[in-house]
């Protein structure tokens, strides 16, 4: 009776810390899995498949660290850049005011491309373009500046839920049936040349998304103990960071094979526009499960994009709620605004503009879009990897109990150089087309 006991309690404990690792698997799921792994699949196959799990294993320590270092000092990251010297978080600042917008307009428009494709808005006001746009983005806003995150939270994990089991029985029917036949004309792209390495470097920038919404993590996990009253321990909380982490990941592969098994050697491309990028991303669903799951999976797969919509807004506004209070204001009014939110309000809002403004330049190109988001967050990964990398392993600024295995630091020594590596390659390749 004592041991069943103890596994109750236990059970009970975990039910009070999952929550950011979910948070952190809806925010992956969008854009980087339903826009990004489906593209790579559908225009090249299985060829960058590596690139998908690499992304995914050598970034695994970054995004860890911001949970290990939230539960080891009750702090966010953002606190450990403070403490490191007001001049990386000033550059930290830097980085997150130059990646926003583009990063919110990204998974904005995906996410409003889907809900066109649900509920046909476009048709409702055919002159306002931007109406779908404009409707997510304002109940995004309500629904965070009026606080009912938490029950929408309840929401978003069983449409995930959802979502998760759509993926894998459609992923399983697949490969079942196998792939489709290709056209007798078609020709297999290049990797690496100019198109392909853009795109590359594009692709792993969000996969599973970018490292510098590592701090979010800590932000999440700081959150929920405040919410719950409960302080896990350190094997708990990554606990719930590995399972959400690890879900995305699979999801990916998942995502990567629907593209290539439906769509490559096909001689279909995948859209442009937003809605029509939604609807054939649904309809790789039904040609595996059936015609009758369509409304049930462009729900899901709507609400999975809302909730990163939801995720990205919120860890912007967090996090420059937390930098502003840091960086301009003294510890006893930096208190006072964070009970009162008016920075966090003011941080949704001002997101919320930016991106608006990033859409309407770039409406007719959504890949366009994405690439640009996803290859600016692939460009500062490396800055934000070192410096979370010397948060967690200096007794300075943690415990060294706290500290990651001898294992996770070997990983983390190869993915700052898999981060560095490409990028200077990228950056390379860029210069050599600019000069030709």
């Amino acid at each position: 009776m004592a041991y069943l006991s103890q596994a109750h309690i236990n059970l009970k404990n975990i039910y009070k810390v999952l929550g950011p690792g979910i948070l952190f698997a809806s925010t992956c799921i969008g854009v980087s899995h339903l826009v990004q792994s489906t593209r790579a699949g559908a225009a090249y196959g299985f060829a960058l498949l590596w690139a998908i799990i690499a992304a995914n294993v050598f970034k695994y320590p970054f995004f860890e660290f911001g949970s290990r270092y939230a539960n080891a000092t009750g702090t966010s990251l953002i606190d450990g850049y403070n403490k490191m010297g007001k001049v990386y978080l000033s550059l930290y600042f830097l980085i997150t005011i130059s990646s926003m917008f583009f990063v919110t307009a990204a998974v904005g428009f995906v996410t409003a491309g889907f809900l066109d494709n649900l509920l046909g808005l476009s048709n409702l006001w055919p002159s306002f373009k931007l109406f779908p746009v404009a409707l997510v983005f304002v109940i995004c806003l309500l629904i965070l500046i009026v606080g009912k995150y938490n029950a929408l939270d309840g929401i978003m994990k069983v449409v995930g839920a959802v979502l998760l089991i759509s993926t894998i029985l459609a992923f399983i029917l697949a490969l079942a049936k196998g792939p489709v036949a290709m056209e007798s004309t078609f020709q297999i792209p290049k990797v690496f040349n100019d198109a392909g390495i853009l795109f590359l470097i594009a692709l792993m920038g969000w996969m599973p998304t970018a490292v510098d919404l590592s701090a979010w993590n800590s932000l999440w996990t700081i959150a929920r103990i405040k919410q719950t009253g409960y302080k896990p321990t350190l094997k708990e909380t990554l606990l719930d960071f590995n399972l959400g982490y690890w879900v995305s990941a699979i999801l990916s592969i998942c995502f990567v094979t629907l593209g290539a098994l439906l769509i490559f050697g096909t001689g279909i491309t995948l859209p442009s526009k937003s809605a029509d990028f939604a609807n054939m991303v649904v309809q790789l669903y039904t040609a595996t499960i059936g015609n009758w799951s369509y409304i049930v999976i462009a729900a899901a797969a709507f609400s999975i994009m809302f909730g990163t919509s939801l995720g990205v807004f919120d860890g912007y506004a967090r996090s420059l709620e937390r930098i502003t209070e840091l960086l301009f204001y003294k510890k006893e009014k930096a208190s006072k605004l964070s009970s009162n939110r008016k920075v966090y309000n003011f941080s949704l809002i001002a997101v919320g503009l930016g991106a608006y403004l990033i859409i309407a330049i770039f409406l007719s190109d959504l890949k366009q879009l994405v690439d640009l988001a996803t290859t600016i967050s692939f460009l500062i990964a490396p800055f934000i990897a070192i410096v979370n990398f010397r948060l967690v392993t200096s007794e300075k600024y943690i415990q060294k109990s706290k500290m990651p295995p001898k294992w996770l630091k070997i990983l983390s020594y190869l993915g700052i150089v898999f981060l560095t590596s490409f990028s200077l390659f990228y950056i390379g390749v860029k210069l050599e087309i600019i000069n030709f």
